[in-house]
């Protein structure tokens, strides 16, 4: 697997020593997010939307509504620029100038592909199989005037960084902070609550197997046993 090339765009300037070049961490961030943060220049002004996203082999799969402006320019060509962003822990310091987050974020730049037809209807399984895994064999396929009204598109991973930070804070030895005061790190877990049914869904049907899997996936991940240290 090759490497991530650093490029004008991609270098990390501000704590280099943080920048991953290694592909498969930048599969491993973007496997682990569920929402990223899109941005084009519309007007010579910066805009930015969250959106759904997932990845597919060497590339990121975003989709929306065809009326959505940003995905409208970035399907006609617009340059593209999107991060993904997992948030780990808080790292609690002795002074909050050494207060900082855990993180693994990923930046993906470059010009996206529409897709269409089949490739299209491949790419919307790809994204409920991340978001919600088996709801796709659940329900009835998307109709043709929902496909119509979904604009989805794939961008390549060819230029890309990855940023890490982890461990515990980072304050200096000498620093004369009192040892009095706590410092350490607090993991930061996503957690599934209890399923609600929609009022129209009768009180015999249960969650099926896709609501169950992914509520037990984010109930184990927040167990102590997985919580760790940051």
């Amino acid at each position: 697997m090759q490497p991530l090339p650093i490029t004008a765009r991609t270098r990390v300037t501000r704590l280099a020593q943080r920048q991953v070049t290694d592909r498969q961490e930048l599969y491993d961030v973007l496997d682990a997010g569920l929402v990223a943060h899109a941005a084009v220049v519309r007007g010579g002004a910066p805009l930015v939307l969250p959106i759904a996203c997932a990845r597919s082999d060497d590339a990121l799969l975003l989709h929306g509504s065809t009326g959505a402006g940003l995905l409208r320019e970035a399907a006609a060509g617009a340059p593209l620029a999107v991060t993904v962003t997992v948030l780990d822990a808080l790292v609690y310091a002795r002074s909050l100038f050494d207060s900082s987050m855990n993180y693994r974020s990923a930046m993906v730049c470059g010009t996206a592909q529409p897709l269409t037809g089949p490739e299209k209807i491949a790419a919307l399984e790809a994204l409920s199989e991340h978001l919600m895994p088996g709801r796709w064999a659940e329900v009835r396929p998307p109709t043709a005037r929902e496909l119509t009204a979904t604009l989805v598109l794939r961008l390549p991973l060819s230029e890309a960084s990855v940023k890490v930070r982890a461990g515990g804070p980072t304050t200096a030895a000498d620093d004369g902070e009192p040892r009095t005061v706590w410092a350490g790190v607090l993991p930061l877990l996503v957690q599934a609550g209890t399923p609600q049914p929609s009022t129209d869904t009768p009180d015999d049907v249960l969650p099926p197997a896709s609501v169950t899997r992914v509520t037990e996936l984010l109930r184990g991940a927040a167990s102590p046993a997985r919580e760790g240290r940051g």
